[in-house]
């Protein structure tokens, strides 16, 4: 399919961006407020040139590191006559993938020009929610939401399958040896995150129960969830260290966990856990996989999102504003409270190897980072 050129869109009045606080500012964007933003990636060959994703089609272009958006269309979407969730992309250099719901997938290869829209199966397992930027031309690892992962490297023209096995077919054959909540799984995973080393951790529809994946496996690997509780999301921290969130405010966590952190990462790293009552825990170091509250006054909100800039710099974000910083690797946390104005529950946190940050919102809320920690 030849490539299609993204035309720019007929902008909203432009306002100027709103400091929030010393460290943060509110971004106005050219966008209807029921926009979710959901991604925001840039280009390897400039660090200040990106774009910003979202629901309803939403496709934004910066060339200043963020503090100014315009509105971009791609007519191969727009000829769809579905309105897309663009839900990840993600950059290696001027080449760069985009995916979306119902299935979509778009390419370019001159850092955002243009781009094509490459046709996907219709017996494709789930819709893409994840879409990696390999290393080499033409190359870049798909994933569902129902747990295929797909790669390919001659720019989509094919595709091989990296997991052998459905998820439906792993917990048929699991759900004997004790994986709570397996029999309800629904078909599908509400989040799934992935580190640089390409191993992924993935939360069930339901939370009941989450399942991870390496390189060279040839299925899911499912694990039972370290509480009572279910689960909210689950992500990696930059040294690949995993942390997670359930649903529902938790009890102090006991050895339920232990044994959990002691089987999955064998008792030397650090594991964070929340819950939607805003208590965070992190394995203590003592290297027997014990789990100890952070500080943290969350007022009662669920925190959705957890990203670490290094070891010891990280921030954590969740319902009507909240927003949150840690500088001893996440021991204690504290509130910004200026962005308690804001009337948005913000859910993505997004740090770029070229130093920028932001915070993705409901309601087409940006947040900005304008000074380093």
């Amino acid at each position: 399919m030849p490539a299609l050129a993204a035309a720019v869109q007929p902008a909203l009045p432009a306002h100027a961006n709103r400091p929030l606080s010393a460290e943060w500012e509110v971004v106005d964007l050219p966008l209807e407020k029921d926009v979710l933003l959901l991604d925001i990636a840039f280009t390897g060959s400039d660090p200040n040139h990106g774009f910003l994703l979202g629901s309803r089609q939403t496709l934004l272009e910066t060339f200043d590191g963020g503090k100014t958006w315009e509105p971009r269309t791609v007519q191969a979407a727009q000829d769809e006559g579905f309105n897309f969730r663009f839900n990840s992309i993600s950059f290696n250099g001027d080449e760069g993938w985009i995916v979306g719901k119902p299935a979509i997938l778009l390419h370019t290869t001159d850092g955002g020009k243009s781009w094509e829209r490459i046709p996907l199966s219709a017996k494709l397992p789930g819709a893409p929610v994840l879409i990696t930027a390999l290393d080499g031309k033409g190359s870049a690892e798909m994933t569902t939401d129902q747990g295929a992962i797909y790669v390919t490297s001659n720019g989509a023209m094919n595709w091989t399958a990296a997991v052998q096995e459905t998820v439906d077919a792993t917990l048929n054959r699991v759900i004997s040896s004790g994986i709570s909540g397996a029999s309800y799984y629904e078909g599908s995973f509400s989040n799934i995150s992935r580190n640089d080393a390409g191993e992924y951790v993935a939360v069930s529809s339901r939370g009941n129960f989450f399942m991870t994946w390496s390189p060279g496996q040839t299925y899911w690997k499912p694990h039972n969830r370290p509480s009572t509780r279910r689960l909210q999301n689950m992500g990696y921290t930059p040294d690949s260290r995993i942390w997670l969130t359930t649903k529902v405010r938790e009890r102090p966590v006991g050895a339920c966990c232990a044994d959990f952190a002691r089987d999955w990462w064998l008792q030397s790293s650090r594991i964070w856990l929340t819950t939607k009552g805003g208590d965070v825990y992190y394995v203590d170091g003592s290297g027997e996989g014990q789990f100890a509250p952070a500080k943290i006054n969350s007022r009662g909100f669920g925190i959705l999102d957890i990203k670490f800039v290094d070891d010891r710099l990280g921030y954590a974000c969740g319902g009507s504003g909240s927003l949150f910083k840690t500088e001893d690797g996440g021991q204690s946390w504290k509130r910004e409270k200026a962005a308690d104005e804001l009337a948005a529950n913000l859910y993505e946190l997004v740090f770029t190897p070229g130093g920028l940050g932001f915070v993705l919102g409901n309601d087409g809320v940006l947040l900005r980072r304008i000074a380093q920690a």
